[in-house]
């Protein structure tokens, strides 16, 4: 038995069981077997596990081409193991298909039925990648982009209302690609020709991020257990999640509030930026999470982080008119960051649309109050749709006078991020489309007169 096929056959059914996120379930697998398993058999089950739940409605599809069985009847053992012997033979060229149909088929005596290992024999046998080919045929345009790019139709209808069909189709193909790892340099203990150095030393590759200064890509395995991790010489970050705090400009000696914190990525970029000068109450709802803020603000030497449990749907009188700045980074769907978290397309539904927006209205409208005559506020999401977020500054501003939009041109404190500045709108805010080295972003700037 091919034992990281069978972690992986196991992670998935997990997966779906618990209704959980993959890399929660994964992480956990993996560091249960880790004595058994090399790197090359860590990085073939993540490979496996990422790309089979992404890509698990292209999958479904061609599996139904072959099976007499509906979808739905099928065990989900048995489902699972034909969607890994699918993947490989579909998107991994590396895996002789031989490889991929008797493995699946070892699997499937194990976890199947008697007649188990047959049916999967007999699918995974007719399965080829022109199979695939064939769905990039489809006329239907939204059918087409779903069955292609694995994404549920609702989402590319979402997309469709401020975009074009190329547009669309792009984006959901970007969603699907491995993220990059990227680092932003902690200057409160080293600087990014030091941070280069080591990882040079450590036989680490790593490039600059010419948008962002403080940013390196670096393919480094294994993170959390690396000695410069641990010494908070680096922090694991998105470009695009740095730029909302970028975009704020937090300054030394300033209050700063960041009102949805966790785990404390753009809280502990603000304190940096900061020169750990000042003040940042960091807040979330959940004490759990709170406690990463704090673990966080620890490994990377930051001290003027004051993490509370609070509910930012809820006024708070001791904050009224209190903060210099704000970071107001509310829940959302997430459509922006798919990449990193594939289960959002198959947990949320545009059911959800309206519960999300409703919130982050009441957390924005309440946050408001905080923020001093004078001072900014910085609204962002990891989303893409336009009912989270243009249509929520839009109806913001109708009904708070006291509140207007920061021009691009003031915003002058980004350094050499041009590749970034096209990405603005004429209405001055930042809308970044998920593409290979960026997650999707939207930021909004915004002053209280």
């Amino acid at each position: 038995m091919d034992k990281p096929r069978e972690i992986a056959l196991k992670t998935l059914v997990s997966i779906e069981q618990e209704k959980s996120y993959s890399n929660i379930i994964l992480n956990k697998m993996i560091k249960e077997n880790s004595k058994i398993l090399s790197e090359k058999d860590k990085a073939f089950i993540s490979e496996l596990v990422y790309g089979i739940i992404s890509m698990k409605l292209t999958l479904d599809e061609i599996i139904k081409k072959y099976s007499n069985i509906k979808i739905k009847k099928i065990s989900i053992w048995i489902l699972n193991v034909l969607r890994m012997g699918t993947y490989q033979i579909i998107f991994l060229d590396k895996v002789p298909k031989s490889a991929a149909v008797n493995e699946s088929v070892n699997l499937a005596k194990r976890y199947g039925h008697k007649a188990s290992s047959n049916f999967v024999n007999a699918i995974l046998r007719k399965i080829n990648k022109s199979d695939y080919d064939e769905l990039f045929l489809i006329k239907n345009d939204i059918e087409r982009i779903s069955k292609t790019r694995s994404m549920p139709e609702w989402i590319i209808k979402e997309l469709l209302k401020d975009r074009n069909i190329e547009e669309v189709d792009k984006i959901c193909k970007n969603l699907n690609n491995r993220p990059k790892v990227q680092i932003r340099v902690n200057t409160l203990k080293t600087t990014k020709e030091e941070l280069e150095t080591i990882l040079q030393k450590e036989d680490i590759k790593c490039s600059r991020i010419e948008e962002m200064p403080n940013f390196l890509d670096a393919n480094i395995k294994n993170i959390e257990n690396f000695e410069y991790f641990k010494k908070g010489y680096f922090t694991v970050q998105d470009i695009s999640a740095g730029l909302t705090a970028e975009i704020l400009s937090p300054k030394e000696n300033e209050i700063i509030l960041d009102a949805c914190a966790a785990p404390g990525g753009k809280t502990t970029y603000m304190a940096e930026l900061m020169k750990n000068k000042g003040e940042v109450i960091a807040c979330d709802i959940h004490k759990h999470r709170v406690d990463l803020i704090k673990e966080n603000a620890n490994r990377l030497g930051i001290d003027i982080i004051k993490a509370e449990t609070q509910d930012s749907t809820k006024f708070n009188p001791k904050y009224e008119n209190y903060f210099d700045k704000i970071l107001l980074d509310v829940p959302c769907l997430g459509i922006g960051v798919i990449k990193r978290k594939p289960d959002i397309k198959w947990q949320k539904s545009e059911k959800n649309i309206q519960e999300i927006v409703d919130l982050q209205f009441k957390i924005l409208e309440n946050i408001s109050r905080y923020l001093k005559p004078g001072g900014f506020l910085v609204y962002s999401t990891c989303s893409i749709l336009k009912e989270e977020n243009e249509e929520q500054i839009e109806k913001f501003l109708e009904k708070h006078s006291e509140y207007e939009r920061v021009s691009i041109d003031e915003i002058s404190t980004l350094g050499n991020i041009e590749d970034i500045k096209k990405k603005f709108t004429k209405n001055g805010y930042f809308k970044i489309e998920p593409d290979e080295s960026k997650d999707g972003f939207f930021i909004e700037k915004l002053r209280k007169k």
